[in-house]
C-alpha cells in the first residue's frame, strides 16, 4: 500500500482519512497503552472537579455558550 500525502488533502478527506484509520483499529482488538501524561492530566482535572474549581457542561449549555 502506498503512503498518502495528508498535505495534498482537503480538511474533510483528512477526517474521512482518520475515521477509516480509527473503525479499522477498533475492529483489530488492539490495546494501545496511553502515554504517562494522559494520567497526569486526568488527576489533575479530577481534583479541579473536587475542588470545585471546575465542572461538567451540557452539550446543550456548550452550544449556548458557543454561541451555535
Amino acid at each position: 500500500m502506498g503512503m498518502v500525502d495528508a498535505k495534498n488533502m482537503t480538511p474533510s478527506q483528512r477526517v474521512l482519512a482518520m475515521e477509516a484509520l480509527w473503525e479499522a483499529m477498533c475492529h483489530e482488538g488492539i490495546e494501545l497503552e496511553s502515554p504517562d501524561w494522559h494520567e497526569d492530566i486526568l488527576n489533575e482535572r479530577r481534583a479541579r472537579i473536587a475542588a470545585g474549581e471546575t465542572g461538567f457542561v451540557t452539550l446543550k449549555q456548550l452550544r449556548e455558550q458557543i454561541g451555535k
